[in-house]
């Protein structure tokens, strides 16, 4: 069992880094020995412990492995992840890493479903304020990350609508897209997961600012996220959740159901390859 270093009042990326660094030093090794036995560059590895970077979920899982510290450092890296996002965000984040229920309407492509490159293609377009590419990466790997949640034990009961307008964006790089596409194929076909399209013939509604999640955790318990136009809303009254319930219901009646959903996934991809 690993002895873990007190990391009380630390941010979570704080809280990483001096555990990596813990377990690098209880097992008598420099950086560049470290380095050379897992082919992370030693500067690389430097900047983690010190908390200046933050890795991408699997150099955590490689380095737990590595240390047989079990899922240690994954779980410090979840909460070292929230410091990339917004408060309001992180708290719905933490509710969204435990709901066994979660019901999204998204108007893009959402961030569970991305793969790194389209998420890197949205996150570094011109349309974007200029952050550095390390600032970047991070926000890449805190949001691919997030993905974990959608394979757990037990899985979520999971249904998502999106709106067609996400299929009408594509990525500049074509290979790019392509590899969305099949991202979302291949998760529209997990047995938790319905995924459906909400088509432009269903007309207007009154999502089209942004998006809208809900969470149902075990005990019942239930609050909805709207972010839309640069503005970002937790509910909690239990009055205003079941508002946004309804209004969820009736934009998911409204979809395609799951398997026309899935031969419009299906067309658009043979329509972009064509």
């Amino acid at each position: 069992m690993v002895e873990l270093p007190s990391v009380e009042g630390e941010s979570g990326r704080a809280a990483l880094g001096r555990t990596l660094r813990f377990l690098r030093e209880k097992a008598g090794q420099t950086l560049g020995q470290l380095a050379e036995e897992t082919a992370y560059d030693k500067s690389y590895l430097s900047r983690l412990e010190s908390g200046e970077r933050l890795s991408k979920v699997a150099v955590m899982e490689d380095l737990g492995r590595y240390y047989g510290a079990g899922d240690l450092l994954v779980s410090l890296w979840k909460a070292a992840r929230n410091d990339v996002f917004k408060d309001k965000y992180k708290e719905y984040m933490g509710l969204e890493e435990t709901a066994r229920v979660i019901r999204l309407f998204s108007l893009g492509v959402p961030g569970l479903l991305q793969t790194e490159e389209f998420a890197h293609y949205l996150l570094s377009g011109a349309q974007t304020t200029a952050d550095s590419d390390e600032e970047i990466d991070e926000q890449v790997a805190a949001r691919v990350g997030r993905q974990q949640l959608l394979e757990r034990s037990p899985a979520p009961e999971v249904r998502i609508v999106i709106d067609e307008f996400a299929f009408r964006r594509p990525a500049a790089l074509a290979q790019t897209w392509d590899d969305q596409l099949l991202r979302i194929e291949a998760v529209a076909m997990w047995r938790h997961v319905a995924l459906q399209v909400l088509p432009f013939a269903a007309g207007a509604h009154h999502h089209m600012s942004g998006t809208l999640a809900l969470l149902w955790q075990k005990d019942g318990t239930a609050v909805a996220y709207k972010e839309g136009n640069g503005c970002s809303e937790l509910i909690e009254d239990q009055e205003e959740v079941l508002k946004a319930r309804l209004s969820y219901d009736r934009l998911r009646d409204l979809a395609l159901s799951p398997p026309e959903s899935l031969a419009f996934i299906r067309g658009a991809l043979e329509e972009h390859r064509s």
